[in-house]
């Protein structure tokens, strides 16, 4: 499966290659399924009540009721620090929803939206410029973010450079590398591409050498130890790296910051059985944070509650973003 952002630069298939994998898709999907509304989603799901995201099954059969239930966080950072992160959470989603509950530790983007299309994916988190697509062509239903006590919730999307790279603003990235991370990232490629044409006239390949790091650590890293002369990352991702001792602030240096964007969106995949989906909803939501291991990261992030959301309305801001790229949620 490969999943198609821009049409002219990420689809790496033949246009006749493309054709024959998705009439083959759709004479795989129902009769009832191939004509009803769907908006933007993949040809095997519907979206009857306009909520844009997949609706649940209406045929018993096809409907999931796993003993174990998979769990995996978007692939920020160092997995092995999110599993222990995680630990406590999920064993409040064990007792919440009778189940066993294993974390999965993805690697990629590309990864976890594959493993919740294939139904080996249960419960995720994902990242922000990746939920658009994986509500699209892996059926996710998001319904939480983590937010902070107060209901304020998102981080911005922040260009790096360190001192003495000779970058005092954005306009020294000319002739210069920056570094993205991966093209499903919204702070980490989507929106910086979109608001660098629209507010400084800079494209990539033209204006600039752009590279992927695969991760926003990795960018941090990376400014912070004068590899890349700049980097566009999540400063949530950031603040957790440097309250863990990872860098030290004046490593690095900020010379522009984004508008506010949703978190990560937490959710299910759409063929679970409602009820089940309804006590996974309800060990988010009821979750007591105070004293907990997800207390203890996400509190450098200054989060410490999950805040109940829609992706129509919190995601808007995100699908436009996509529009100015051209960016299609068709899979492939």
């Amino acid at each position: 499966m490969k999943f198609t952002l821009n049409a002219k630069k990420y689809n790496l298939a033949g246009l006749a290659v493309a054709g024959l994998a998705l009439a083959g898709l759709a004479l795989s999907v129902p009769a009832q399924a191939a004509e009803c509304a769907r908006g933007t989603l993949d040809v095997r799901y519907c979206d009857v009540d306009g909520d844009l995201v997949a609706d649940t099954p209406t045929d018993p059969a096809e409907l999931k009721d796993p003993d174990t239930l998979v769990f995996a966080y978007t692939p920020v950072e160092d997995p092995a620090v999110y599993k222990t992160a995680w630990a406590d959470f999920l064993t409040h989603l064990e007792k919440e929803t009778g189940k066993n509950v294993k974390f999965f530790p993805v690697q990629s983007n590309a990864a976890e939206l594959e493993a919740m299309r294939s139904g080996r994916l249960h419960i995720a988190g994902f990242n922000t410029g990746s939920n658009p697509l994986a509500v699209n062509c892996a059926g996710f239903n998001p319904f939480v973010i983590m937010a902070r006590k107060d209901n304020s919730f998102g981080y911005e999307m922040e260009i790096l450079t360190y001192p003495g790279s000779g970058i005092e603003k954005v306009e020294d990235i000319r002739g210069k590398t920056l570094a993205f991370t991966a093209p499903t990232s919204n702070s980490g490629f989507k929106a910086p591409s979109a608001l660098l044409k629209a507010e400084f006239n800079m494209v990539q390949d033209t204006d600039f050498t752009p590279t992927f790091s695969g991760k926003h650590d990795n960018s941090i890293l990376g400014v912070a130890n004068k590899d890349y002369p700049a980097a566009s990352i999540a400063n949530s991702v950031k603040m957790r790296m440097i309250s863990r001792g990872v860098i030290k602030a004046d490593q690095v240096k900020v010379i522009y910051k984004s508008q506010t964007f949703p978190t990560t969106g937490f959710g299910v995949a759409h063929d679970l059985k409602p009820e089940l989906k309804a006590k996974i909803k309800n060990a988010f939501l009821n979750f007591k944070w105070e004293g907990t291991s997800l207390e203890k990261e996400f509190s450098k992030s200054k989060e410490g509650k999950f805040l109940e959301m829609t992706y129509k309305e919190f995601w808007d801001v995100i699908r436009k973003i996509d529009a100015a790229n051209n960016v299609s949620y068709a899979c492939k």
